[in-house]
């Protein structure tokens, strides 16, 4: 690895343009050194407005020719699997965004070979790097372990992704299953139950679970409601945060009617891009931080693994 981290993109839909493309570009450590995607206009529209020469329609030939110190694969769940096996077949580090594939046997597939391969790997939950998620998530374990934590993702909008590829709870509620895991750590026991408002497919899940060092944690996502509310919820001894990554946290504490804090989400991270302060931003630094100091992401095919799980598992309930 030179003095810049170069980089291969396959995908420069929206999400990638939105998010990924203007993050690394912003990094002095990173040269976007290539690009492949099957659309020639939105190829060459991203390649031009990033200077990236390097330009392919086919992924096989981008991962065979170039050089390359990692590989962002920013597709629909349900493509990403071949590209990625090729990807770290090759050797190559690898970023995806969520859900890591399907089901949670793709994801172990991943995870394997990229620990017999030795592949950097990591999977975009941005919600975990929030700074105002990571900022609260610091004050209330000042006071101990988490006891109590909330997830909750609420929308109106059809429970079908991708034309039925793939379910609303891993495809997008998934958010909020990782959420649980972050706040509370391992889990040891769940309890679920899932139901279909207005159309003939699950479109809620509720769910109870315990973790393994004796927390619990409560899931609510709803597809059928009135509108996007995405809120957290964590809990410690004499301390309670309330957090809409949207716009605020309000903590208490010790019983005392004020909240002992009032934090912005552009507050905390000291942006008013959204990029910034919904974690997308700070996910893409962390993926490169671990490539060149050599240490695992923290959201890892492994640890992917591990939210695919529990959304099976929640899905298995009644």
């Amino acid at each position: 690895m030179g003095d810049k981290v170069k980089v291969g993109f396959v995908g420069a839909g929206v999400l990638a343009n939105q998010m990924h493309y203007p993050s690394l570009a912003e990094f002095p450590d990173v040269q976007i050194a290539a690009i492949c995607d099957i659309n020639e206009e939105r190829l060459h529209s991203t390649a031009d407005k990033y200077g990236v020469e390097r330009r392919y329609t086919d992924y096989r030939e981008m991962l065979d020719r170039e050089e390359l110190d990692a590989v962002y694969v920013i597709m629909p769940p349900h493509h990403l699997f071949d590209i990625v096996i090729r990807a770290l077949e090759a050797g190559h580090n690898v970023f995806i965004e969520k859900p890591p594939g399907i089901t949670a046997f793709q994801t172990a597939m991943f995870a394997r070979l990229a620990e017999r391969k030795g592949c950097k790997t990591m999977c975009g939950f941005n919600r975990r790097f929030i700074p105002l998620n990571r900022k609260v998530k610091g004050m209330v374990e000042e006071r101990g372990p988490i006891i109590q934590c909330v997830s909750t993702f609420y929308k109106r909008s059809s429970a079908v992704y991708y034309g039925g590829a793939v379910d609303m709870l891993t495809c997008d509620a998934i958010h909020a299953v990782d959420m649980l895991r972050w706040m509370g750590g391992e889990v040891e026991e769940v309890l679920s139950v899932s139901g279909a408002f207005g159309e003939d497919l699950k479109n809620a899940y509720n769910a109870v679970v315990r973790f393994k060092g004796g927390g619990l944690g409560v899931l609510c996502a709803n597809w059928a409601v009135g509108k996007r509310v995405h809120t957290f919820e964590m809990h410690s001894y004499g301390i309670s945060a309330f957090v809409n990554p949207d716009d605020k946290a309000v903590i208490y504490a010790d019983n005392k009617e004020e909240p002992i804090a009032v934090i912005s989400t552009t507050e905390a991270a000291g942006s008013s891009d959204r990029r910034i302060y919904y974690g997308f931003y700070h996910e893409n630094r962390h993926f490169i931080d671990c490539i060149k100091e050599d240490r695992e992401p923290e959201t890892s095919f492994s640890d992917a693994v591990k939210t695919m799980e529990l959304v099976e598992r929640i899905k298995g309930g009644l």
